[in-house]
């Protein structure tokens, strides 16, 4: 159920635009934008693909197509809530943020430091949080996040937060696995961030994501999980999955990638992270979130993929921001522009022909604006 590396890195080198950003006709770049979606929901054919442009105050425009169950009648609509995937990672990392404005916490907290009851083998003494939202710890998937714990992790009934303790001390009570300073993408970095966060604030990773992110910036449609009742349904390979069963990732993973919210309340994050909300955190704190460590390719910041684009900037090039998230039953694709205020969302309810809509679309909207 997890999803591919691949899957998961393959949109942050692979957005390159050309030309220039002028001042558009709202109603023009509307119009293009549903003929883009449109196309490309007819050619990819995911069972619903929803779509919006972000500004620094919120989402400018939107739509969505096609049906929430395939088989059935009952039309995706502008309203329903969407699982991120991975893109929940950005957001766990913007918790950090705020609580280190608080004071709370520290970029270069020790493990040791921000877990202090667990016992943590010595050749992590000198491995922070920020080089695991970095994914350079040396922290590896493989081993931990198996076949074998994610039926196990399914079953268990034990407080999240005691779930995740115990993944973090397993992680964490032999040596790094790989290479430290090296990138290597996992979501057993996101799990033991989530449980410092359950340790420095002593309440679960839900609690602490809705206090400090979901509500100071109103989105009121997050949760987690695959959404229920009246919403999509995740798909793979075109057939639909009941949210009562097997449609998630266990919960225990939730700070790698289990939120859902709508297209609207996810635009509002996206546009916090492009600077609209200096009330919620710091920009000091903004900018350290969307900066890449140094080492080698690719460049990752905390939850983020870091590019570049000719459209992107104030007057030319500018940094871009992106990253894909999927369950293998639904996708998220993101792209924006912090310094140019400008963000593209897509997201499907299916994992295969939704990666194929979302990526698609995502670079027609871009392309489509930079070019008008």
């Amino acid at each position: 159920m997890f999803a591919t590396r691949r899957a998961l890195l393959g949109g942050f080198a692979a957005l390159p635009l050309a030309g220039a950003f002028p001042a558009l006709a709202r109603s023009q770049t509307h119009e293009a934008a549903e003929a883009a979606l449109e196309a490309v929901f007819a050619e990819t054919a995911p069972p619903a693909l929803a779509a919006g442009i972000v500004s620094r105050d919120g989402l400018g425009w939107a739509g969505v197509r096609g049906v929430r169950r395939a088989g059935h009648e009952a039309a995706a609509t502008l309203e329903d809530r969407w699982h991120l995937g991975s893109n929940t990672k950005a957001m766990t990392a913007a918790v950090i943020g705020r609580l280190v404005d608080q004071g709370r916490a520290r970029w270069d907290m020790p493990l040791a430091e921000a877990l202090p009851g667990l016992t943590i083998d010595p050749a992590w003494a000198t491995t922070t949080l920020d080089d695991l939202m970095h994914h350079r710890a040396g922290l590896l998937d493989a081993g931990l996040l198996d076949q074998a714990w994610l039926i196990a992790a399914h079953a268990d009934l034990r407080p999240l937060p005691e779930q995740r303790a115990e993944f973090a001390a397993r992680a964490l009570g032999a040596p790094p696995a790989g290479p430290a300073g090296q990138f290597t993408y996992g979501n057993g970095n996101y799990i033991v961030v989530g449980a410092a966060i359950e340790a420095i604030t002593g309440q679960p990773w839900e609690t602490a994501i809705a206090a400090e992110l979901y509500q100071p910036l109103g989105l009121t449609s997050a949760g987690f999980g695959a959404p229920r009742g009246e919403a999509p349904w995740g798909h793979r390979g075109g057939v639909a999955v009941d949210p009562a069963g097997f449609a998630d990732n266990p919960r225990a993973l939730g700070p790698a990638g289990t939120a859902h919210m709508t297209l609207a309340d996810y635009a509002r994050f996206v546009a916090a992270m492009m600077g609209g909300r200096p009330d919620w955190i710091s920009e000091a704190t903004r900018a350290h979130l969307l900066t890449p460590a140094a080492g080698a390719p690719p460049a990752y910041a905390c939850g983020w993929g870091v590019g570049s684009a000719p459209w992107a900037g104030v007057g030319g090039a500018g940094p871009t921001i992106t990253h894909n998230g999927s369950n293998t039953m639904w996708f998220a694709t993101v792209l924006a522009a912090p310094e140019r205020g400008l963000g593209f969302i897509a997201l499907s309810n299916d994992g295969a022909a939704g990666q194929r809509a979302c990526q698609t679309l995502i670079q027609r909207l871009a392309a489509g604006a930079a070019a008008a």
